[in-house]
């Protein structure tokens, strides 16, 4: 239990003292005019108050993910616990920071457009592409993800019917995706925010009186199949550490916001809210069942929808578990709704296309929903399996363009470059180690890791900070 409470203590006191030096080293100007105000048009470029945003911008990056994977990665053991902690006060957070203030700093644009500006045209197209099928796969798993959870939630007739939710969800992420912001997300999200506070809240208070206690912090590894922890674990538990889908949302809110001053509470203090949702449920992952065989014996039985189901219901009765339930399925489906609404953006910043007009939001968003659609009549688990790498190698690639962008205006780069570097490390370790990736074994894919990591290092302090300074950035970046 100790761990646990140091644990989230010390995210609470990251949010103040880190992310206060990552805004002081940033260099937030407050007098500088926001996209929200010198570009509103009433559909995407909406002032919004901070408290608002930050409620919608929880929503928006915590998915199934800081749940499900929190529960996935428990099955390492509490060593969990250290990558929840330190991954997002010195990786996630910064990483949501900077790819929501540089959006603010370039217009509100879309990450890859970003990207482009510090890393190159090469990897600006390569990002448009990339982001836009992952985010429509991320909006596709959002849409059976929550459907399932509430087909189960002991409902009858039509509302115990999954393909029923599938289509009401389908419903509402398309008015969602096409609407102005203020008009739906901007007024349920509230509604949500208040669900899933009391279910974090609820479900981490039960824990700390179970009868099993929290375990304490160790760095063995009590994985019952033996996966490594590293590089494993890393990109098991993404959102409630690091997630480079976080990236593609932070822009949405970046035409919202209404000052600078306010980047850090929305930005970087919803991935510490986001890292403290992951570390109640990795604890109840790991007391709830007495350990990690109960654990994984659940698992097998139902996946991490069971898990959430059991430890609901167990911790706080029906009432309260309905509602814990109804906290994890809003998470997903308001990631859901903001992931086809990002890939739109995405789409149109590509091709300049102005989107204050309906029918030019429905030429983009029409096809989209066309894919997810069909997507969910597809067994895509193969393909899913890359997701979890390419959600990193996204954040990855952030990170660099964020370390990017500190050198060219001769600042302290290596907040963003020491976790860039990190998690190329992790990445690259990862695909040639998994067994959807070159399955080599640890004896050369974790070397060949580290020399990766270290040269892409070497490269950029060569490239970026000693031959040209002023080669990517335009006048209007400063």
């Amino acid at each position: 239990m100790i761990s646990f409470l140091l644990s989230l203590v010390a995210l609470i006191a990251g949010y103040f003292i880190y992310g206060a030096i990552v805004e002081k080293l940033f260099g937030i100007d407050e007098t500088r005019k926001t996209p929200a105000l010198t570009m509103t048009d009433g559909v995407d470029y909406v002032p919004l108050g901070w408290k608002r945003i930050l409620m919608i911008q929880i929503l928006n990056i915590a998915g199934l993910g800081p749940i499900f994977g929190a529960i996935m990665g428990a099955l390492y053991g509490p060593a969990a616990f250290l990558w929840i902690v330190f991954g997002t006060i010195f990786a996630g957070a910064v990483h949501d920071f900077f790819s929501g203030m540089l959006s603010v700093r370039h217009e509100g644009k879309s990450i890859p457009e970003i990207v482009g500006i510090y890393l190159g045209d090469s990897m600006r197209n390569f990002m448009r592409i990339f982001s836009v099928i992952l985010l429509v796969l991320v909006g596709t798993v959002f849409i059976a993800g929550p459907a399932g959870l509430l087909a189960n939630l002991g409902m009858s007739g039509i509302f115990a019917n999954k393909w029923f939710w599938l289509a009401v969800i389908i419903a509402y992420y398309f008015l969602a995706t096409i609407l102005p912001i203020d008009k739906i997300i901007g007024r349920f999200y509230p509604i949500f925010g208040i669900v899933l506070l009391i279910m974090a809240v609820g479900i981490g208070g039960a824990i700390l009186f179970y009868q099993s206690p929290i375990p304490e912090i160790t760095l063995t590894n009590m994985h019952p199949k033996g996966l490594p922890l590293w590089p494993m674990l890393f990109i098991t538990i993404a959102c409630g550490a690091i997630s480079g889908f976080h990236s593609t949302q932070s822009p949405i809110m970046s035409r919202c916001i209404e000052s600078e001053k306010y980047g850090r509470r929305v930005f970087y203090g919803a991935m510490v809210a986001e890292g403290i949702i992951a570390l109640v449920w990795a604890a109840a992952a790991m007391t709830f069942f007495n350990g990690i065989g109960g654990l994984a014996a659940v698992l097998g039985k139902g996946g991490a929808g069971l898990v959430v189901h059991d430890i609901s219901i167990g911790l706080l009765g029906t009432v309260g578990g309905i509602l814990a339930i109804l906290g994890a399925i809003a998470c997903p489906i308001t990631s859901g709704d903001t992931a086809f609404r990002s890939a739109r953006l995405t789409i149109a910043d590509s091709f300049n296309y102005d989107q204050t007009k309906i029918k030019n939001r429905l030429l983009i968003a029409l096809p989209l929903f066309a894919i997810g659609l069909g997507l969910n009549f597809m067994d895509f688990s193969i393909v899913w399996r890359y997701f979890a790498w390419s959600n990193q190698t996204l954040a990855t690639i952030v990170l660099w363009g964020a370390a990017a962008y500190m050198v060219k205006h001769n600042k302290f780069h290596w907040i963003a470059t020491i976790p860039a570097t990190f998690m190329t490390a992790v990445c690259t370790t990862y695909i040639l180690i998994a067994p959807e990736g070159f399955k080599l074994s640890t004896a050369i894919a974790y070397p060949a890791g580290i020399i990766v990591a270290v040269a892409i290092l070497a490269w950029f302090i060569t490239h970026s900070i000693v031959k040209s300074k002023e080669e990517l950035i335009p006048v209007s970046g400063k």
